[in-house]
């Protein structure tokens, strides 16, 4: 069984021994399903401590549970929130001691299909939220503990999208956070040099998640016609995600695109 001390908010982690100081420390965001839970199992699996964070306990118990023992700190988090932001970090850092990596991917597309004239303000602000606050939130938490501990430094990898470079048809918000995210991405990586602190991001194009489902059956294009997209295997992405995480700190990947080989995006429209 994962070692799974559950809980939300800013109630203390259970107390166990600390890993060694060789172990590897990350936070995956949005670990209860699709990428979250892929990057999660393939880290697990290579023996990385993990703190799952995500928004309902039980998917994050799956995620664990996918790989009989690993270990991993499940905290009900809303990155959207920085209450429960500051609460993931220090359970963290009272868990594990420090942090080596934080994957910063929970994101949400919003509403789909909607022109930007119909899209509602709550619907925008919550897509900018999760996508771009969330990710500036877990970015600055990891950022001051990575900054003060010893040894220091670490790893940041921001999971961007094919929509930090090119937009689908109705996805304003969607891609106006995953452009904005490239910037979040760029500015912390010139920050984060003098303290050894690697960032980077890797932007996704159809990975099989419940989350493109639809691709298969049918996707909007930009001609206006709807057409069905093929997609990865979410695995090639984990696997991604891991090569970036364990180069030494001297050493970054900046930005790493990884796509199913036949989508339309080269060309895309």
């Amino acid at each position: 069984m994962a070692d799974l001390p559950v809980r939300c908010g800013r109630m203390n982690a259970m107390q166990t021994n600390r890993p060694d100081a060789r172990s590897r420390i990350a936070v995956v965001t949005g670990a209860g399903s699709g990428i979250g839970r892929a990057v999660a199992v393939e880290l697990l699996g290579a023996g990385w401590s993990l703190a799952l964070a995500g928004r309902r306990t039980e998917p994050l118990e799956e995620t664990a549970a996918l790989v009989p023992g690993g270990t991993a700190l499940a905290v009900r988090a809303d990155v959207s929130r920085p209450e429960d932001v500051a609460a993931l970090f220090d359970a963290v850092r009272d868990r594990f001691g420090r942090l080596d990596l934080l994957f910063n991917n929970a994101g949400t597309f919003g509403p789909g299909g909607v022109p930007v004239e119909e899209l509602s303000y709550d619907a925008w602000r919550h897509v900018v939220d999760t996508n771009l606050n969330g990710a500036f939130l877990c970015a600055q938490a990891a950022y001051r503990q990575m900054k003060e501990q010893d040894p220091r430094g670490g790893r940041i990898i921001n999971n961007g999208s094919i929509s930090a470079h090119t937009p689908r048809p109705h996805s304003v918000a969607y891609t106006a956070t995953k452009h904005a995210l490239t910037g979040l991405t760029k500015s912390l990586s010139l920050d984060g040099r003098r303290y050894g602190i690697a960032v980077g991001q890797i932007d996704i194009g159809n990975a099989a998640t419940d989350m493109t489902a639809r691709m298969q059956t049918g996707a909007l294009q930009a001609n206006g016609e709807t057409a069905p997209e093929p997609v990865m295997d979410v695995t090639d992405v984990a696997r991604t995600v891991r090569h970036m995480a364990e180069l030494p700190l001297e050493a970054n990947v900046q930005f790493a695109t990884v796509l199913a080989t036949a989508m339309p995006y080269i060309g895309r429209g």
